[in-house]
């Protein structure tokens, strides 16, 4: 059976079990219990699962929302674009000398500005603006464009919605919300699954 990795942030972890149960008897579906959190965690968490997992078929993956935080008293984000786009070239090699085939997913819309804890228990106070999410999934796009990679559009998915399907905390999503996300990576990891 065709083994598939999902990486990410939060909204990883709200959409990952579904697209599980989306792909159960098709192929082995593989996630952290870890929020993947900043594309530089990512990085040293996907290490880690290919060092327990062995070779993959396709990685399912997103960063963002954690790289563009400026989370005070810092002035900045903890990976400006530039390093982000870096941290994201340094994830690819990484999963190309897996030999995996890759699907990127943008970071979902911000519906208005705003702050939230992260809802999985790491302490950390989230700043969004949509602007911010806009500047980093057109660098993203940018790279995935060059690396012929595959982009998952959950930024365009859940701006179909006028609240973006975002819950009360404004960042997190509503369960129809990441159960669409769910769909929508699953269909596209059963389409890159049957090119290889």
């Amino acid at each position: 059976m065709k083994k598939v990795l999902l990486l990410g942030d939060s909204i990883r972890m709200g959409y990952d079990d579904y697209v599980r149960d989306l792909l159960k008897g098709e192929c082995e579906v593989i996630y952290s219990e870890d929020n993947g959190r900043f594309a530089s965690y990512t990085l040293w968490q996907v290490n880690q699962l290919f060092k327990e997992y062995g070779r993959f078929d396709i990685v399912h993956w997103n960063n963002g929302y954690w790289d563009m935080n400026v989370e005070p008293p810092m002035k900045e984000a903890i990976h400006p674009v530039e390093e982000y786009v870096h941290f994201l070239k340094r994830i690819i090699r990484e999963i190309r000398q897996n030999g995996a085939g890759i699907i990127f997913a943008t970071t979902t819309p911000i519906a208005e500005k705003g702050t939230s804890m992260d809802n999985t228990g790491t302490g950390v106070e989230i700043n969004y603006e949509n602007s911010w999410v806009q500047k980093y999934n057109d660098a993203a796009k940018q790279l995935m464009a060059q690396e012929h990679i595959p982009v998952n559009d959950l930024y365009a998915l859940m701006r179909k919605d006028r609240n973006c399907y975002k819950c009360p905390d404004g960042l997190h999503l509503t369960e129809e919300g990441y159960r669409l996300c769910a769909k929508q990576a699953a269909d596209m990891i059963r389409k890159e699954l049957a090119m290889r």
